[in-house]
């Protein structure tokens, strides 16, 4: 089992910052799956957007020019593919959860950052959603560190 990855703000990075990142992404991927809570929201599939921005520091492929050295977006595409037709969460907390997993355990980014939208959920509002924000665990620091850091008060 991997390590969980790292809830992180940008505010709170100071002299824990990570270093400047090269970021993929993809804006607006839009697929259609059953999640919500609401009786109305789990018989049928339903417009979600996503976009994702998966950082690494100095991608190896800016000097090699290999897609094998980056993170391939038509491979996370295919995932979130898979993703919108196979799981079974209810919360889009839960569902940018998952995307933030795999862009850290499958695709090795650094830090990650996913907006997940339902567009239209009401008649007056254009779109509700999340958006979270992880980093992938330190090999120094191991599962530990995200519950001392928790648990550590701020100075």
């Amino acid at each position: 089992m991997t390590a969980r990855p790292q809830t992180v703000s940008s505010l709170e990075l100071g002299a824990n910052a990570l270093p400047a990142m090269d970021v993929v992404f993809i804006e607006g991927y839009t697929g259609h799956t059953v999640i919500g809570i609401h009786d109305s929201e789990l018989h049928q599939p339903q417009p979600i957007v996503v976009d994702v921005h998966a950082g690494r520091p100095h991608a190896k492929a800016c000097d090699t020019d290999r897609i094998g050295d980056t993170i391939d977006y038509g491979a996370v595409r295919l995932r979130l593919q898979a993703l919108y037709r196979d799981h079974r969460l209810t919360l889009l907390e839960a569902f940018a959860e998952a995307i933030a997993h795999l862009l850290i355990d499958e695709f090795g980014a650094a830090w990650v950052r996913v907006k997940v939208v339902k567009p239209r959920k009401f008649p007056d509002v254009e779109a509700v959603g999340v958006v979270i924000e992880r980093t992938a665990p330190t090999p120094e620091a191991g599962p530990a560190a995200s519950v001392l850091r928790l648990l550590r008060p701020e100075p």
